[in-house]
């Protein structure tokens, strides 16, 4: 049996998903059965002019994670779309934006302005002319360039066509392994690939996989989970911690609740849920205790509850920004008075 050939790149993101492919232990035995690494770079050492000179569908299955924040990863992605027979948009950065997506509540511009000149790290704090990166640099030892930093951090199917997905930040052994299994199956059985766009993951909500003790969930504040000693047995919504769990697929075994950590929503949101941060905000009003007062509830009783919830955007959008309904921060363009008629 000819081997098949599989790819892995790493895109804007933590590079978390690089290492989880090698968490499946000794089944990468497996892997290594059926299957030849074309293009890896942390791994192997091919470079990009390889990947261009193979030809269009040599590689069987590229999982891509990472989201696109520059112009290299969007330069690759189309390559390795180009390349590939099977794209998998690998990790929640690749499916969602993940927290490089976090980026879009600014611009590259302030980005730059920040890191360049008002960190503490940087040695150009008050200068007149600071330095910043160039895409093109002359020197008289050649061109020197550099991604070019784009405005809007995107999901790859906002780039490319995706054929299959795989949330999670990292995506877990169990999910992994059985996406491995399906094309183990195919590549020595002929079994089918499951439909384009399927998601390999649970399409329930992390709630329905969470083993923690639910009643009628009523709470009348809001805190971070450093603030309270939680009770491992029971709902965390329901001893006031914010947890994305009505709102978050399942799929990933419930491994933050199992160490007592509130769910931050990596899995992304369910095929029902159109907007995750949303669906959680619906959720969270559903059962804060304002029912017997709501219409006689003043700003500023309003704003109390709200500075209960400390960073929203990043507490609701931590992973799902760019796939939003709002995808990134805008500034409104200012009204042109136009002038009466005469």
């Amino acid at each position: 049996m000819a081997k098949i050939k599989i790819a892995q790149y790493w895109g804007a993101g933590c590079g978390g998903c690089d290492v989880a492919l090698l968490d499946i232990d000794e089944k990468i035995l497996g892997v290594a059965e059926i299957a030849d690494i074309a293009f890896w770079p942390i791994a192997v050492d091919t470079k990009l002019k390889d990947v261009e000179a193979m030809p269009d569908g040599y590689i069987t299955a590229t999982l891509y994670n990472g989201a696109i924040r520059n112009s290299e990863n969007e330069h690759v992605a189309k390559l390795l779309r180009k390349k590939s027979a099977i794209i998998v948009s690998f990790g929640s950065c690749a499916c969602y934006g993940g927290v490089p997506g976090l980026a879009n509540l600014t611009s590259a511009k302030e980005v730059l302005e920040y890191v360049y000149t008002k960190t503490p790290s940087s040695d150009q704090q008050g200068a007149k002319d600071p330095v910043f990166p160039q895409h093109e640099t002359h020197t008289k030892y050649g061109d020197l360039e550099l991604p070019v930093l784009y405005n809007t951090v995107k999901t790859l199917d906002q780039v490319i066509d995706v054929d299959y997905y795989m949330p999670g930040c990292p995506p877990t052994t169990n999910l992994i392994n059985q996406f491995l299994g399906i094309v183990e199956n195919h590549v020595k059985n002929g079994a089918p690939l499951p439909p384009k766009g399927a998601m390999i993951a649970s399409n329930k909500t992390l709630c329905d996989e969470c083993t923690r003790k639910k009643t009628v969930k009523q709470i009348d504040a809001v805190h971070s989970a450093f603030e309270v000693d939680i009770d491992p047995q029971k709902c965390m919504l329901e001893q006031g911690v914010i947890c994305l769990g009505p709102a978050t697929r399942a799929g990933c075994g419930a491994k933050c609740l199992e160490g007592n950590q509130p769910c931050r929503g990596c899995m992304g949101p369910t095929d029902q849920v159109q907007d995750q941060g949303g669906s959680m905000l619906s959720a969270l009003a559903s059962i804060y205790k304002v029912q017997d007062k709501e219409t006689q509830m003043s700003e500023e009783d309003i704003l109390k509850i709200m500075t209960q919830v400390k960073d929203p955007m990043g507490t609701f959008y931590c992973y799902t920004m760019p796939k939003s309904i709002i995808k990134r921060s805008v500034k409104e363009r200012p009204r042109v008075k136009k002038e009466a008629a005469p």
